[in-house]
């Protein structure tokens, strides 16, 4: 399994749904039948290979966690960020923080280091000039204070 190759689809999903003010699994049920009907040509233009089972699976966990906990994964991130609003900040981090939260909190099996690592990838990937620095400053405050 291809744990980044589903977090960046996860990723994707969730900034469009966010985007479009539309429910996270809605915008995931769609996305799951647009990759079984393309060609394979299209998915590797976008994202390499094609996706196997195990990729699609922790795809769905990780926007079914957000979705079943996306209150409290805002409100964990609100706390933590000083002089920040959700409005102000660019929509890849705000999107890259709550999937990250969503996989520290819920997702246990998963190191942290691994989680903040890919993070930050792919806040540099698809974020601005300082996207990588200010996802890994969020993350060290949330992973502090976990050990509190």
């Amino acid at each position: 399994m291809a744990r980044g190759k589903a977090r960046e689809l996860a990723f994707r999903t969730l900034f469009q749904a966010a985007r479009g003010g539309m429910d996270v699994l809605e915008v995931w049920q769609q996305v799951s039948e647009d990759l079984e009907n393309s060609v394979e040509n299209e998915i590797e233009e976008v994202f390499g290979d094609g996706f196997d089972e195990e990729t699609l699976k922790f795809s769905a966990e990780l926007l079914e966690v957000f979705a079943n906990h996306n209150e409290e994964i805002d409100i964990k991130l609100e706390n933590t960020l000083e002089g920040w609003s959700f409005g102000q900040m660019a929509q890849t981090d705000l999107n890259v923080l709550r999937m990250a939260i969503a996989e520290i909190d819920y997702l246990k099996d998963i190191p942290k280091e691994v989680t903040t690592e890919m993070t930050i990838r792919l806040a540099k990937k698809y974020g601005g000039e300082e996207s990588g620095r200010f996802v890994n400053g969020v993350l060290a405050k949330i992973l502090k204070a976990s050990r509190v």
